[in-house]
């Protein structure tokens, strides 16, 4: 095989989160609910977002994008996972396999660039109001949705090369409920130091950097609100409060899996169920349950419902 770039691996074998056939089936009911929980929370805000005209704001605006992103990465896992869990055969194709990985970058990717701009509106809005609607008008707001889906595709189309130029020859199991690449590569039929390196520095370098701004910008904002009033500072700290739980429970697990090379954690597979899974579920109840608007406009839009 040396000097020969040729795929002979036709699919893949995926060994899941567990080989116990009782254990598969309660996680079976458990995903299963988590997932249409994360389908329904971030339809909900996407549809509250859209017909509430005092949530067409910056900050609105993102969230519903943030609730899109989130339904898309919960969807490119937990569909395949769910059926793995009911199948004695839990296979995936090349080319299947390829096209996970490549959106789950896309949306992770995506996510990690949508938090990072979610908090530099709250940096302008918080330490120059007086310029807000100028730099975060709706053509702005626009640019910058639009800026970070070609980042995210131009990070996701380097990682799916990086992983697809190396040769496979066998073995093809992947011990994991879904594709990504650092288990991928591990199964490559030639040295994958340089390659691993090059992955590690593209996902962990934009992990840490958005991760450094977003602590950043949240420091200026600290600082700026020790001249506000109490009514003022405890509305902002709110907003802030509700953003920096989902960074923290979104970032941990990247960092965690992204900045280190490839080796074999147990624990990788439950840092991946909760990135993957959880976390969607729980943005909407964070950003819910701490914004009072949002569930204002929720309980109108409910209320127009009954009547209608």
């Amino acid at each position: 095989m040396d000097g020969e770039n040729v795929t002979v691996v036709t699919h893949f074998v995926l060994l899941g989160l567990t080989e116990t056939r009782e254990l598969q089936l309660v996680l079976f009911a458990l995903f299963f609910i988590i997932y249409l929980l994360i389908l329904a929370g971030n339809v909900l805000i996407m549809v509250t977002v859209v017909n509430d005209r005092r949530l067409h704001t910056p900050m609105y605006f993102f969230l519903g994008n943030l609730s899109f992103i989130d339904i898309c990465h919960a969807s490119v896992t937990a569909p395949k996972m769910l059926a793995d869990l009911l199948s004695a055969e839990k296979t995936i194709s090349f080319g299947g396999c390829v096209a996970q990985l490549f959106f789950l970058h896309l949306c992770v990717c995506a996510e990690i660039f949508l938090l990072t701009v979610m908090a530099y509106d709250r940096y302008v809005a918080i330490c120059h109001p007086l310029q807000y609607p100028t730099l975060m008008s709706l053509r702005a707001c626009t640019w910058l949705v639009g800026a970070l889906w070609s980042g995210a595709i131009i990070h996701s189309l380097v990682q799916t090369v990086l992983t697809v130029r190396l040769p496979y020859c066998g073995p093809n199991v992947i011990d994991s409920f879904f594709c990504d690449v650092p288990p991928v590569i591990k199964l490559a039929c030639t040295d994958t130091y340089l390659t691993g390196v090059l992955i590690v520095s593209n996902s962990g370098m934009i992990s840490l950097t958005c991760f450094l701004a977003l602590l950043g910008s949240y420091l200026v904002i600290l600082v700026s609100l020790r001249s506000r009033s109490v009514e003022g500072r405890r509305k902002a700290l709110s907003t802030c409060g509700s953003h920096l739980a989902v960074v923290a429970l979104f970032f941990g697990p990247c960092i965690f899996i992204y900045t280190r090379p490839a080796t074999s954690f147990s624990l990788d597979k439950v840092v991946s169920v909760f990135y993957t899974v959880v976390t969607p579920v729980l943005n909407p109840v964070i950003y819910t349950l701490r914004n009072q608007e949002v569930k204002g406009a929720m309980r109108k839009l409910r209320e127009r419902q009954i009547f209608s």
